[in-house]
């Protein structure tokens, strides 16, 4: 457990008609979003979604938000509100459910739909309450009302939040595509409305921020795709998230158009687009997709759609990649990346499209070609938003650092007063109060990594031993000494992994490990402890002045 802010205290209680709010993830990173609110005893928890782990976290599968500050209270919990789909705004919704399984979660259709599927896998059955945009609905002391938002999802929702404190107006992940291809548009309307009631805090998506001007529709890369797939004799394969509907619409449309069959490859691609069709959201034409079993039967004349656009080692397209996929990428096929670059993915995404250029493919992703649109609002759509809702105080939340601030510079831009915006990280706590927010302390907010069926039990120290075992390796060293006399009875046995394999290397230390042990106990030192500690001090300043390398020392002495 970590505290990010040791410069601030600990909250004091919450004061009466004030509105707390802690974020538990999603600020100063791209994920993990979970917002916490407190009032009048009770909690309401806005998203609890996942982050993918970076390189320097090697092993780790997910990493989840820190519910440790409200571990002790998951009674008072009045509901988990989703603002959409996606897996960095829902995919901790059951490690939260393991923990009080009553809560009720709140969300959209389609959100649930996906949500309910995570939570059977985990044989979790929680109340789920279905909202639509336009809806009120009070979950104790808060009254919630939907508003729809335009995203790289169909069905997302901005949630307004009213209590006794004030109106808090919180955006989720949202733009202002005018021609989206559900027809869905951001309600611009009702949030003049609220901000003509009077928005007292407005959490406004950060993620684009620092990009001039507005998002380029989803229209847009239609003629793209269509080129691409016009010239390419073999099959295309389209890598995409498996809840970015509107884009595997657009891919299904051309592939129609292009007389092509489409296959779905991957588990969490195939549940989630038979969901998003059973649900009305995607549209299907009969006999247009196929098993992916079946593919070899319509020869080239296929589109196949996977997962695996951010680089991830397990994804359908990192095995095909590899050449460990029952598809085997060649020459004449197209991969279409159909996503953008999550920061600190990049690495992991230019080895795939290495590895598919390798083989013959021809890779079109955004860096060459528009085949991708971002969901979140560009500067100029977050300037028309702070004028039309003209909040009180302004919290950018959903973004790194950069993407943080250049949110509060554009709504100090409007005329938000800069002492008004509140650029916090996670784990930071902010009292609202009488149309007024300010910082009132600092809670313990750390990572929480999963590696495969432990939660929680790997550490930052965990995580440093890994690094330094694959970079460095380990030498283990192995002494037995007499208990009564100190000498050396047998040993010292060196052995190495990821070192060097040449033992000879090691005849110089061993000398110095028996004279370093004999020079101790002759000194009064005894016992195994202290004894290790003086065989991998010696080790240890051998191997970084001979070698300058810092790898792993694992001593051990035994007394006979």
């Amino acid at each position: 457990m970590n505290h990010p802010h040791p410069d601030l205290p600990y909250p004091a209680k919450l004061a009466p008609k004030t509105l707390r709010i802690v974020a538990l993830g999603g600020l100063g990173e791209i994920g993990r979003n979970m917002t916490v609110f407190e009032y009048g005893g009770k909690l309401l928890v806005v998203d609890c979604g996942v982050l993918f782990p970076e390189e320097n976290q090697p092993g780790i599968d997910l990493i989840l938000p820190d519910f440790s500050y409200i571990r002790e209270r998951l009674g008072d919990v009045v509901a988990i509100a989703l603002t959409h789909g996606h897996e960095d705004h829902i995919g901790a919704v059951p490690y939260l459910l393991k923990e009080r399984a009553d809560i009720p979660v709140v969300g959209s259709k389609l959100t649930l739909a996906f949500t309910e599927a995570k939570l059977k896998e985990r044989r979790i059955t929680a109340p789920l309450v279905e909202v639509k945009a336009g809806m009120i609905q009070k979950f104790g002391p808060f009254e919630l009302e939907f508003v729809a938002v335009n995203h790289s999802i169909p069905d997302a929702l901005a949630i307004a939040i009213r209590t006794e404190a004030g109106l808090v107006l919180h955006t989720g992940d949202f733009k202002m595509d005018q021609l989206p291809l559900d027809g869905r548009v951001t309600d611009l309307p009702t949030f003049a409305k609220l901000g003509a009631e009077g928005v007292d805090l407005f959490m406004v998506d950060s993620t684009n921020a620092d990009v001039p001007g507005f998002t380029t529709s989803e229209r847009e890369i239609m003629p793209v795709l269509d080129r691409v797939f016009s010239a390419t004799p073999r099959r295309v394969i389209v890598a995409s998230f498996a809840s970015h509907v509107h884009r595997i619409q657009q891919v299904l449309n051309i592939a129609l158009a292009h007389d092509r069959k489409v296959a779905f490859v991957g588990r969490s691609m195939v549940r989630n687009m038979k969901l998003a069709q059973d649900l009305g959201y995607l549209d299907v034409p009969e006999g247009l997709v196929v098993d992916s079993k079946n593919i070899e039967e319509f020869g080239d004349k296929v589109v196949l759609i996977c997962t695996g656009s951010q680089g991830e080692p397990l994804a359908a397209l990192s095995r095909m990649a590899n050449g460990d996929h029952q598809i085997r990428v060649g020459k004449g096929d197209t991969v279409i990346l159909a996503s953008s670059l999550i920061p600190g993915n990049e690495n992991p995404v230019y080895r795939v499209i290495n590895e598919l250029t390798r083989f013959g493919a021809d890779v079109v992703h955004k860096g060459n070609a528009m085949v991708h649109v971002s969901g979140h609002a560009a500067a100029g759509e977050l300037l028309y938003c702070y004028n039309i809702v003209k909040p009180k105080n302004v919290m950018p939340v959903h973004g790194e650092w950069r993407h943080l601030r250049a949110n509060a510079e554009l709504a100090i831009k409007t005329g938000v007063p800069r002492t008004n915006t509140i650029v916090v990280d996670n784990g930071i706590v902010v009292d609202m109060h009488d149309g007024y927010a300010d910082i009132a302390g600092a809670v313990p907010c750390g990572f929480v990594y999963v590696d495969g069926q432990s939660i929680g039990e790997i550490t930052e120290s965990s995580l440093k031993d890994r690094r330094i075992l694959g970079e460095e390796g380990f030498i283990s060293v192995v002494v037995v000494i007499d208990s009564q006399s100190g000498k050396i009875v047998a040993g010292p046995d060196i052995h190495a992994r990821g070192f060097t394999e040449d033992q000879r290397l090691f005849d110089e230390v061993k000398g110095m490990i028996e004279k370093a042990l004999a020079t101790a106990v002759s000194g009064g030192i005894n016992g195994t402890h202290q004894l290790s500690q003086v065989v991998r001090r010696t080790v240890g300043t051998w191997v970084g002045e001979e070698h300058r390398r810092k790898p792993m020392i694992i001593p051990v002495v035994i007394e006979v």
